[in-house]
């Protein structure tokens, strides 16, 4: 069953009825302001820290599930009739429903009783607010007299003490109402110097700032007082809970239109100019009232949004594909370039399955989206790259998440995650193929964010590498710590307890527990780093790094290989994980998909068994699951992995994240036709068919769909915020369409379906553009025979930026 459609043309998807699976939702935002928003207006706005700078409120978990948002109200003042142009809260029937998500907006109109109502929501570029820009037209024969009613909920800013601290927080909230204006200022009056506001385009026949007031007493959000009778409360919020809500009057003949415009934003004033007159407890509006002016102007609001479409159609234009299969050409050339925006503006912090409170930007996460985002935004790719670094212990650790608004490490999760510090090479090394920027090695960068303690880039990157080599266990293999890129295979936790974290819960001492998926992970990152050795003429330091590659190759083939696949690690009790003389959990992906990248097994023919195992045994129509058989009670010396109910999350569900390395490593064998089946196994537009079993949003990819052994096989959770969006688009565009950034270039290696006659593919690198037209008049699934650029031929597979940022046409012929 289908829920809407994609509008490929207009870039974006409609959703023609509300009552979706699960609210399928959108991102505003694409710099420090964001929101999240629902098909049906649900979600929350912050500024930069989902958790530190919220400015509105939203209950997860909530019955409905999305239930608090972006509300208008439209009450027709002759029959007292209202309802919800975007169908919550108050869930009236309606005659026409639409939502457009589209690129950084989201578009919802409606009709009921012949009044059509359209509200289009954005984030300026360049700015901390957002637009909601609302049309009313009256489709009547005679006038019509109505009302509108807006409303949001403001939290006091810290979302964690916002859902908690009530004995204090029912007694904060203050607000300001002038010329129309909401300010809510909450704790400005003591150490905040930033405040919220709310404005209108009309001029209001009331306002409330009071929750309970403008709903009244026992009343909720689809039933407010306020709009039932018509007429607002004009309420001052003194303490309980601050409220934003504008009454307009609008008069329509037949046939006309009238627009409403309202913004919400955030802003901040020095810290020595908070109040006017300086003496006072008033809000100083100096800076905010232009702003505000500005784009409650109509005129002000097309522009921006026309500004908003030409930065997508950049970010978007960096990367376009036209190829015979419909579903990739949508994915990657829309939809899974903006996910990739997503999870690097938010990492994982806030989707409708992340409160947006717990998990600051994991070191881990961001490292590896930046493979999804570099060639989009380079400049802020680079930003991102020393933020991270800059969180980086000095012994090579890596704190696990850091806060987005302080870019400190969370010391709450700390560190001890093995794996961590080797992301950061793959992520520097994904920003130099893209952009030839060296010098991005030498920038001081502290450790730990501690003024002093800088050292260049590439000291990190170095020390990176020797946390590990310092780290071996009995078998020559890294020690995993607290977890690895598997963080609920906690084989150090050995948790009895109800409520102990099992990332954080140490009761082993962590010199036995090692990890085959870190040692292949290892091999890979050495290489790379070898690579840039190389590059800076430090040939001596590149040959040790790959001797240490070698004999961590040596130990896997000695301690990780089980004879028809790679082993996944070994327990406190030394004994093998992933291998076939477990009872449960025999074979795991994660260890046949990094070995394989890192090029273990492809020369003695043990990367083509582990993919056949994987095939055999892993492989479901909805995605290869990360384990088999999956774990039917809980193993202490396991951890959480096995506290799941079989089929779901990293017990044998098809975590989406782990996917693309097998794809990739199929590519590497030349597998075309069994690596494009994968990817389109868990590609969304592939399954948006199956709308009621997948549930989740039909756009973009999800961290997890339930495995073979759940009764909901095949069913869909955690969307938008997931390794999956960068893995996957890596994976298509670089290793099955084959276009692949390089150091000195881009290389072409397609792997494709043996039926493609071929593909072509515009891609901006470095300043140029590059068409490329791959034909396959022979039907293989990999290799060149032949390559021609502006006409001349290319004696191997890598394209050479010229200097000249011309457009270069290339003719690429396989066999």
């Amino acid at each position: 069953m289908k829920f809407g459609h994609f509008d490929d043309r207009k870039r974006e998807y409609v959703i023609t009825q509300p009552e979706t699976p699960l609210p399928w939702i959108n991102y505003l935002g694409c710099e420090a302001y964001f929101g999240l928003i629902s098909n049906t207006a649900g979600g929350y706005s912050f500024y930069r820290d989902a958790r530190l700078r919220r400015l509105t409120r939203y209950r997860y978990n909530n019955a409905p599930f999305d239930f608090g948002g972006r509300y208008l109200y439209l009450r027709d003042n002759d029959s007292g009739e209202f309802w919800s142009p975007s169908w919550q809260p108050t869930r009236t029937p309606l005659d026409k429903y639409e939502c457009r998500h589209g690129m950084g907006y989201t578009i919802i109109a409606s009709s009921r009783r012949k009044i059509e109502a359209q509200t289009c929501y954005f984030v300026p570029m360049g700015e901390t607010l957002e637009i909601w820009k609302f049309s009313v037209t009256n489709r009547r024969k005679k006038p019509a007299r109505l009302s509108v009613f807006s409303s949001i909920e403001f939290c006091l800013w810290d979302a964690q003490d916002d859902a908690t601290n009530f004995q204090r927080n029912f007694s904060t909230g203050q607000v300001e109402i002038v010329d129309g204006v909401i300010y809510h200022k909450t704790e400005y009056r003591e150490r905040r110097n930033h405040f919220a506001y709310f404005a209108c385009s009309k001029k209001l026949a009331g306002f409330d700032t009071q929750r309970d007031t403008f709903l009244g007493a026992g009343r909720s959000w689809d039933n407010p007082a306020a709009v039932e009778r018509g007429k607002s409360f004009n309420s001052v919020a003194h303490g309980w809970s601050p409220h934003g809500s504008h009454h307009v009057k609008v008069n329509l003949k037949p046939g006309e239109t009238k627009d409403i415009i309202f913004v919400l934003g955030y802003h901040e004033n020095p810290a020595d100019q908070k109040f006017s007159p300086p003496d006072s407890q008033t809000l100083n509006k100096r800076t905010v009232k232009p702003v505000i002016a500005k784009y409650l102007d109509g005129k002000n609001i097309t522009a921006a949004f026309e500004r908003l479409r030409r930065y997508w159609d950049g970010l978007l234009g960096a990367y376009q594909v036209d190829s015979p299969d419909l579903h990739a050409n949508r994915i990657v050339n829309i939809w899974n370039p903006c996910q990739c925006m997503a999870t690097f503006n938010l990492s994982r912090s806030a989707s409708f399955f992340e409160s947006g409170i717990g998990r600051g930007l994991g070191f881990r996460d961001s490292n590896q989206d930046l493979l999804g985002f570099v060639q989009m935004v380079p400049a802020r790719a680079r930003e991102r790259i020393l933020d991270i670094a800059a969180t980086q212990l000095a012994g090579g650790g890596a704190f696990h998440q850091y806060q987005p608004l302080t870019k400190r490490g969370n010391n709450d999760i700390g560190s001890g995650f093995n794996d961590d510090p080797h992301w950061l090479t793959l992520g520097v090394a994904a920003y130099l193929k893209e952009t030839g920027d060296w010098s991005i090695l030498d920038e001081p960068v502290q450790f730990e964010n501690e003024p002093g303690s800088e050292r260049p880039l590439y000291e990190h990157l170095r020390r990176s590498c020797n946390y590990t080599l310092e780290r071996p266990g009995p078998h020559g293999l890294p020690l995993i710590g607290r977890a690895d890129w598997n963080d609920c295979l906690n084989l150090n936790c050995f948790s009895d307890t109800p409520g102990q974290s099992f990332q954080t819960t140490n009761n082993k001492e962590g010199k036995t527990a090692e990890s085959v998926f870190i040692a292949g992970l290892f091999v890979l990152a050495a290489k790379e780093l070898a690579a840039m050795a190389r590059k800076r003429k430090l040939n001596d330091e590149a040959e040790r790094y790959l001797a240490e590659a070698v004999k961590m190759e040596k130990a896997i083939h000695q301690h990780g290989w089980d004879g028809k696949w790679f082993v996944r690690a070994y327990d406190d009790f030394g004994k093998p994980i992933g291998s076939k003389v477990c009872k449960e959990g025999k074979i795991f992906i994660e260890s046949q998909g990094m070995c394989i990248m890192a090029g273990v097994g492809l020369k003695d023919g043990k990367a083509g068994l582990a993919l056949e195992s994987v095939n055999k045994h892993l492989a479901t129509r909805h995605g290869i699951v990360l384990l088999q058989p999956a774990f039917t009670r809980y193993y202490i010396e396991l951890g959480e992995i096995s506290s799941y109910p079989p089929g779901y999350k990293e017990n044998a569900g098809i975590f989406c994240h782990n996917n693309p390395w097998i794809i990739i490593a199929e590519t590497m064998l030349g597998n075309g036709n069994r690596a494009f089946d994968y990817y389109t196994r868990i590609n969304p537009s592939a399954r948006e068919n199956i709308g009621q079993l997948h549930r989740c949003e039909p756009y973009v990819f999800a961290q997890m769909i339930a495995g073979r052994d759940a009764p909901t096989h095949g069913e869909a959770k955690n969307s938008w915020l997931t390794g999956t969006a960068a893995w996957t688009y890596f994976a298509v565009t670089q290793w099955i369409f084959g276009i692949r950034t390089d150091y000195d270039g881009l290389l072409v290696d397609p792997c494709i379906p043996a039926k493609w006659k071929g593909f072509k593919v515009s891609r901006v690198f470095r300043g140029e553009t590059f068409d490329i037209e791959v034909q396959n008049p022979n039907g293989v699934m990999k290799g060149v025979r032949r390559m021609v650029m502006d006409g001349a031929e290319i004696p191997d597979q890598l394209l050479r930026p010229q200097g000249d940022g011309r457009k270069h046409d290339v003719l690429v012929e396989m066999g």
